[in-house]
């Protein structure tokens, strides 16, 4: 029998390496340990492009280019869902039935998919139950 999952959304891994978000920073790094004790950790590869790009952006970014590189090499080693047509479609529906972002949609039909039980993000409602799985917020 296979470990639980649980989905790691971008913001919890960008918050690893975001200085000035020193709490949530903590909070981040605590949460992810623990999980790793008792959970296969699953992400997705909308949110190892998410990643580098969050890490990457504007006149101040969060990390070099190579830090960025390695923090996807590192997230890359967890279980990865592959983003295909399928799950983009599924995604779409469970836009309209749950009037969600097409971004946060994805999160939630690839956790599906994985046969995740939860979503770690801050992005959408704690402890709200989608398609049969349930987003926690480690930050609230």
């Amino acid at each position: 029998m296979s470990a639980d999952r649980v989905f790691i959304d971008t913001n919890v891994l960008t918050y690893l390496f975001d200085d000035s978000e020193p709490d949530k920073q903590r909070l981040a790094r605590r949460c992810l340990e623990s999980e790793k004790q008792e959970y296969e950790l699953v992400v997705s590869t909308q949110v190892l492009q998410e990643l580098y790009v969050s890490l990457t952006k504007g006149p101040a970014p969060i990390a070099t280019t190579d830090i960025a590189e390695a923090a996807v090499r590192q997230a890359a080693d967890f279980v990865v869902v592959q983003v295909d047509t399928h799950l983009v479609l599924s995604a779409i529906d469970a836009c309209g039935r749950h009037t969600l972002s097409l971004w946060d949609a994805l999160i939630v039909r690839a956790a599906a998919e994985a046969r995740c039980k939860r979503v770690l993000s801050e992005d959408m409602n704690h402890k709200q139950v989608i398609d049969g799985v349930r987003i926690d917020n480690p930050f609230a």
